[in-house]
């Protein structure tokens, strides 16, 4: 049997995509977070994240772990598959969790390791990867898109993303 090669793991929103021309949905109350999550096929790609998927695509097999719910699963894989990265397994979170990220992306990520090898895990929130450190995962931190107070409070606070 032939053993598959490692896994590079990447979050999307604010690692790969770049979602500040949505932001607007969910910075203030009402939150549409149903709009929030339609605009997401129309996110710009990061190409520092792009660039070091690529990068990492070389050597590893990747993943991608969101914290988008389950519903938003095939506008997520056409996206992907439009910036041209390679196809591999997407861990999203199920539609009715609510969780924070941190939480969430860990325990998903926990269960993949299982069978397979991790390693690294790329993602633009401090608290997500420092939960992933002290689950034992290698970790980037995506510090490329300029951090914003509206989607930190959806990974954390809301448990949406």
């Amino acid at each position: 049997m032939t053993e598959k090669r490692p896994l590079a793991v990447f979050d999307l929103d604010g690692t790969l995509s770049d979602t500040r021309h949505r932001l607007h949905h969910v910075a203030s109350a009402p939150r549409d977070w149903d709009a929030f999550f339609r605009a997401a096929a129309d996110d710009p790609p990061l190409p520092d994240g792009i660039a070091l998927a690529r990068d990492w695509a070389e050597r590893c097999d990747l993943g991608y772990v969101t914290g988008r719910p389950e519903r938003c699963r095939r506008d997520t894989e056409d996206w992907l598959a439009a910036q041209g990265l390679p196809a591999g397994e997407l861990w999203m979170r199920d539609d009715t969790d609510r969780r924070p990220a941190r939480v969430t992306k860990p325990r998903l990520l926990q269960r993949v390791a299982r069978r397979r090898t991790v390693e690294i895990v790329v993602d633009d929130d401090r608290l997500v990867c420092d939960a992933y450190r002290r689950a034992g995962f290698t970790v980037v931190l995506a510090d490329w898109m300029p951090p914003s107070e509206a989607l930190e409070e959806a990974q954390e606070d809301t448990g949406r993303t």
